[in-house]
């Protein structure tokens, strides 16, 4: 093989592991980590670092098994996007689909030894590699065996407790000890958001899942129905913000989710107007709800950093 073919493999080995979608469960981490240290919880740098890359390595442990796991679905997709119908590295042909589920392995492997390394040095060890090793078992039963969750129309409530959830109560908990109400009030409109993210980018898929037998919610439901949920998910997300306030999150934290409240509205506008029939509309639509729910996470975080000073 060529130094051209051996780089373009690599690139596609790494664009198969999708790392640009790192960014959102570290920003998830982190606000955990702050709301902790906001309530007394000493900062250990050690465990921050140590529980980011465990993570990261679930993460990648879940990307890189979807694809393998999606192979068929992905193959009869023929409305993919940017951020639908996986990386396409696998259904191009560009790599062989064992690469994908050895990678899967490989990174699970890397997770549970990290959870283990992490929660020794953590307070609550017990509780702590529980609260880990429930997050990695999620992640990787969500598109693989044995319960195959996102081909049976629960990715999308997994999903949304999995990776702004747990991601945000791992944070935290490997602070503190234990969990709080605070921190799981935190991660309420940011699971309704992701909910509404899942159903978004699931709307290019839809044929091809239905071909494939994967059981989304939008091909369970109707594309229709699954359009009304994500606005009621969204009407929830934020009329629950002063709630938040009132239940003892800081208001600063509670209320600045409203900065990105112009793309919820456009969102809304544009489900209620039909655009989930629209093709041409999936890609905003895909583009626009992982935004919203990484720029209100990452405002929450910029807001703790403010209230800690």
């Amino acid at each position: 093989m060529s130094a051209g073919g051996a780089l373009a493999r690599v690139a596609d080995f790494v664009a198969l592991g999708r790392p640009l979608h790192l960014g959102g469960p570290a920003i998830f981490y982190g606000l955990g980590a702050a709301a902790a240290h906001y309530l007394g919880a000493p900062f250990d740098w050690g465990r921050l670092v140590g529980g980011l890359l465990t993570v990261a390595a679930a993460q990648l442990m879940n990307h890189y098994s979807n694809d393998f796991f999606d192979l068929a679905a992905d193959q009869a997709n023929r409305t993919p996007t940017r951020w639908s119908g996986g990386s396409r590295v696998l259904a191009d042909g560009r790599l062989p689909p064992q690469v994908a589920l050895w990678a899967a392995l490989g990174f699970g492997a890397v997770a549970l030894g990290l959870a283990v390394a992490v929660s020794l040095n953590a307070p609550a060890p017990g509780a702590n590699l529980g609260l880990l090793l429930f997050a990695i078992a999620l992640a990787w039963v969500y598109s693989g065996p044995p319960l195959y969750l996102h081909r049976r129309a629960l990715g999308e409530l997994v999903g949304a407790l999995v990776v702004p959830g747990l991601t945000t109560l791992v944070g935290y908990q490997l602070q503190a000890g234990s969990l709080s109400a605070l921190a799981l009030l935190l991660v309420a409109p940011l699971c309704l958001m992701q909910f509404v993210m899942l159903v978004a980018v699931s709307f290019p898929d839809a044929a091809g899942d239905a071909a494939a037998g994967k059981v989304t919610l939008v091909v369970l439901l109707g594309a229709h129905v699954a359009a009304r949920l994500c606005l009621v998910a969204l009407g929830l997300a934020y009329a629950g913000l002063p709630l938040l306030g009132l239940a003892g999150v800081p208001w600063p934290v509670a209320l600045v989710p409203l900065g990105a409240a112009p793309i919820a509205v456009w969102l809304a506008a544009r489900l209620a107007g039909g655009a989930w029939a629209d093709p041409d509309a999936w890609e905003g639509l895909g583009f626009w709800s992982i935004g919203l729910l990484v720029a209100s996470a990452g405002l929450m975080l910029g807001a703790f950093t403010l209230v800690l000073r």
